[in-house]
């Protein structure tokens, strides 16, 4: 197995920190390839902008069309080409980072707005009466893995379905659906750790050997059900769940999984 792990924290001593080298070694240990992308110490560039496509950019600036002409001209900047390349050699990659705001940290956001361009993640594929391109299970992406791994610092009860911040799967969901399953990723059950601002080395301990074991399992772990786009489930081209697909009781991002 090969794996990309994309890690985004700020301090080199913390769980996070900690969780990226496990895997590493672990993987390693166990006989897989591994490559690290870490941005903070990449100090990776955010923020997309013009110098991001080269001379030809154009006035104002359009960046699906811009960052689709530079992939196709092989014009992106050399960071950016240097992860696509590392995406492409992958067949598993895992994100490492903790859960700021809801989301992940903006770092980690930026490196997915500049990386994943116009013709590399998005904007492939055949649109037609039965089609609208390759996405939702297909894509440049297809084949590959994904898994989270996510630290939380509040307790597992405020991210369940009736806790205050809303479950965890529905603040995941535009990460592991909107932004890897959209180039055709599929994505594992995500590692999600809480309560960490209160972990203890006994804990770690712990965390540590479950960590370790979903690591070995990535290869057997069956990925999340998401439905596939041009398979039948959805009217093309509104792309709206088709009647009676919906489970009972099921509403929301969950309508997107089938049983």
């Amino acid at each position: 197995m090969k794996t990309l792990i994309v890690y985004a924290h700020p301090e080199p001593t913390s769980l996070n920190s900690s969780l990226k080298d496990l895997a590493v070694t672990t993987l390693e240990t166990a006989g897989h390839e591994v490559r690290v992308s870490d941005l903070y110490a990449m100090n990776w560039k955010a923020v997309v902008d013009a110098a991001d496509y080269g001379l030809d950019t154009s006035r104002p600036l359009k960046v699906a069309l811009d960052s689709g002409r530079a992939f196709d001209a092989g014009t992106l900047t050399p960071d950016v080409l240097a992860e696509q390349e590392k995406l492409r050699w992958a067949d598993t990659i895992i994100f490492q980072f903790p859960l700021w705001w809801y989301t992940m940290p903006a770092i980690l956001k930026g490196w997915v707005d500049r990386v994943f361009t116009f013709h590399f993640a998005y904007g492939v594929g055949e649109h037609s009466a039965t089609r609208y391109g390759e996405r939702f299970g297909e894509g440049t992406l297809a084949g590959r893995k994904a898994l989270l791994s996510v630290t939380v610092g509040g307790p597992r009860s405020h991210y369940a379905a009736r806790g205050i911040n809303g479950p965890i799967d529905d603040l995941l969901f535009p990460i592991q659906h909107g932004i890897l399953y959209y180039p055709g990723i599929e994505v594992l059950p995500p590692f999600v750790l809480y309560g960490t601002d209160q972990m203890t080395d006994e804990d770690y301990t712990h965390v540590a050997r479950a960590w370790q074991q979903r690591l070995l399992a990535v290869e057997s772990t069956e990925p999340i059900a998401f439905r596939r786009q041009n398979f039948g489930d959805y009217e093309i081209p509104s792309l709206h769940l088709k009647e009676g697909l919906e489970p009972t009781g099921r509403s929301g991002f969950r309508l997107h999984v089938r049983d």
